[in-house]
């Protein structure tokens, strides 16, 4: 099993298990065989110098039928400013606009936004042979979070407000699957297309680990270390999810 931190400077090589596998990829809740990246809509309606903390940066999976892997970046970026210059920060930050972390606090300052920048927030775990990935984002007392669940051969998508958690989508093995805003969605998106070529659990490791790379380096949304979790076992997607329901 591969698991913990990874720099983005850590030789591509992983090698566990094998899988069949197709070309499509899932983003988000839906299958596309010619991916067409969806922008996610940027909140609205926080009242002036409301905090908002986002750790919608990127999770990406992928799904085989002897195991699953999943990669995570650790970055948190929470704002606290008026409504008007808070979307316009976050508008330019997963766009691509903004790409080093220099840049990030300087447009904050710029824009009159109290900013804080913190790369320890775990966003992929394991537990009973399930990998769990998360996205989260607070607009001022509400937490919003886009879980995604995976093990050998199955995965699931939930969406979770406050306490409650609801299922958006499931799929099968032979799956990327995407969590993140617009630029780094993109940016897997070019990664799966690029080098995808039918492999095994191998090279779909590689190319999580390229994605993470790429993204860290194009945008100051993601952080340089990120965790890489692997698992070949298969389980109980439902006993999971409803544990979490249940919490």
């Amino acid at each position: 099993m591969h698991s913990g931190l990874v720099s983005r400077t850590l030789a591509a090589d992983r090698k566990n298990g094998s899988t069949r596998n197709n070309r499509s990829y899932r983003e988000g809740e839906r299958e596309y065989n010619n991916p067409v990246i969806r922008y996610r809509r940027l909140p609205v309606g926080l009242p002036a110098g409301w905090e908002r903390g986002t750790t919608m940066s990127l999770v990406i999976a992928f799904i085989g039928m002897q195991g699953a892997v999943m990669a995570g970046d650790m970055r948190e970026i929470i704002t606290c400013g008026d409504k008007l210059s808070t979307d316009t920060l976050e508008h330019e930050l997963y766009s691509g606009m903004i790409v080093t972390d220099d840049e990030l606090k300087k447009r904050a300052e710029a824009l009159g936004i109290s900013l804080t920048i913190r790369d320890d927030k775990r966003k992929v775990t394991q537990r009973d042979g399930i990998l769990v990935g998360e996205v989260s984002e607070t607009e001022g007392s509400i937490l919003k979070k886009r879980r995604l669940y995976a093990t050998a051969g199955e995965f699931a998508l939930a969406e979770i407000t406050d306490a409650d958690l609801r299922v958006t989508g499931k799929g099968t093995a032979s799956n990327f699957v995407v969590l993140g805003n617009q630029i780094t969605k993109q940016i897997a998106h070019s990664c799966i297309q690029e080098h995808w070529k039918n492999g095994g659990m191998h090279d779909a490791i590689r190319i999580l680990m390229l994605s993470m790379e790429r993204a860290s380096k194009a945008t100051a949304s993601v952080s340089g270390l990120y965790t890489l979790i692997h698992t070949p076992a298969k389980g109980s997607l439902s006993a999971g999810i409803g544990q979490d329901s249940r919490q």
